[in-house]
């Protein structure tokens, strides 16, 4: 087992779950030539490891695609500051899709064909992972996502993914609908794939607790006025209403609902969980609730909670490097980097074995949650990784018995 520096000291010890009885036995395809695949051949475990990294870090996505780009900067120079993996230096090789699907298969085209890496991570957000999902696929190079919606993973054989899917958000945000008393909810989404099934989903989730979609709006992720919309919103008499966007876009949709004089309930989407919406919502942020991981809250969380010490070290090893806390997304980052380090570290890079432990993480805790991936989840979370969060003066804070 590789030596971690401070950061990665928790999880030394975590990343023994990716083992389960020995290192996984290679089993290669009779169709796969693995000397002809990106980061296959001959001396796949020998030289620098490739790790693709394409993100939105310019364009609508760029809230989270910076934070993520700063986090793998960060771990990839502490790894090969301690020496590698194995005496392997990571060769990380960063893309920006610039908030586009075509930006992501062209990015991720070049990592997998002129660069052959071993891996890729990304992208930020569903559209751009989705343009990405084929090409890994079809070059059979393991893939771990950063963005949230569950088709990333659905089916698939060489993708994972980190961030929390939207079925867990809405089933933790269903729970919780029911136990306030709201059953009629109106839904103002993101027109991009974010934005994909989520009514019909939580048509499906809340039926039985009695939740009825009773209006969907739709938004561009870059959208400035909300007016007809949250209009739209109001004229459905609601019990309650979920914005389901990222920034900027959400955080305005906030602030119009606001604007109108709205007084029904508002829920947003894990897609707000970083300052910038905070910073653009405003006033109009107070009082609304989401399912959101709990490294905002980390001071909340109980000494006993499996994620405290982990999410406690990123968020300090994180402040140290630049000065600002880290977001939700950087978080996601650092759960994608990490099951790829540590299933480097005990597979080598040939890409059957390290698919293959990636399969195998058990009772792993990252700064997301508690993953656990099998063969027929490739998310690895349930909706124990999310806490019910709200907004008070401008900072996020637990709602009350969120955590039981």
């Amino acid at each position: 087992m590789m030596r971690y520096p401070k950061i990665f000291s928790v999880l030394a010890v975590a990343s023994l779950a990716l083992a389960t009885a020995g290192c996984a036995e290679e089993t290669q395809s009779p169709d796969q030539d693995t000397s002809t695949q990106a980061g296959g051949g001959a001396a796949a475990d020998e030289g620098p490891i490739k790790v693709g990294v394409v993100l939105d870090i310019t364009g609508a996505g760029a809230s989270l695609g910076v934070a993520e780009r700063e986090t793998i900067e960060m771990l990839t120079k502490k790894v090969n500051g301690d020496g590698g993996i194995d005496g392997r230096q990571l060769d990380v090789i960063i893309e920006d899709n610039q908030s586009t699907e075509d930006g992501a298969a062209k990015a991720t085209s070049k990592l997998l064909t002129s660069d052959k890496v071993h891996i890729l991570i990304g992208a930020s957000r569903t559209g751009p992972s989705l343009a990405m999902r084929p090409l890994a696929e079809d070059a059979k190079i393991p893939m771990i996502s950063l963005a949230a919606n569950q088709k990333i993973v659905d089916g698939s054989t060489w993708v994972f993914k980190t961030a929390q899917n939207d079925r867990v958000v809405l089933e933790r945000m269903a729970d919780d609908m029911k136990k306030s008393g709201y059953h009629k909810i109106a839904i103002a989404r993101d027109a991009s794939g974010f934005g994909e099934g989520v009514p019909e989903m939580l048509t499906e989730i809340g039926k039985d607790a009695g939740i009825e979609v009773v209006a969907v709006e739709k938004f561009a992720p870059d959208a400035t006025d909300f007016t007809a919309q949250m209009v739209n919103i109001r004229n459905s008499a609601p019990d309650a209403v979920l914005i389901w966007g990222i920034p900027p876009a959400a955080a305005l949709a906030q602030k119009a609902y606001a604007q109108l004089g709205l007084d029904k309930p508002v829920y947003q989407s894990h897609g707000i969980g970083n300052q910038a919406f905070l910073d653009a919502a405003g006033d109009s942020a107070n009082g609304l609730r989401a399912a959101l991981g709990r490294m905002l809250i980390a001071d909340q969380l109980d000494d006993d909670d499996p994620q405290k010490e982990v999410v406690t070290t990123f968020i300090s090893d994180y402040e140290a490097a630049y000065d600002k806390g880290p977001s939700t997304f950087a978080g996601h980052a650092y759960d994608g980097f990490m099951i790829a380090v540590n299933s480097i570290d005990e597979a080598g890079t040939e890409p059957q074995a390290l698919r293959d432990q990636i399969e195998k993480v058990a009772d792993w805790p990252g700064v997301s949650g508690v993953f656990t991936m099998t063969p027929e989840d490739h998310s690895g979370l349930t909706k124990e990784a999310l806490m019910i969060v709200t907004v008070e003066d401008g900072k996020w804070k637990m709602v009350e018995g969120s955590n039981r």
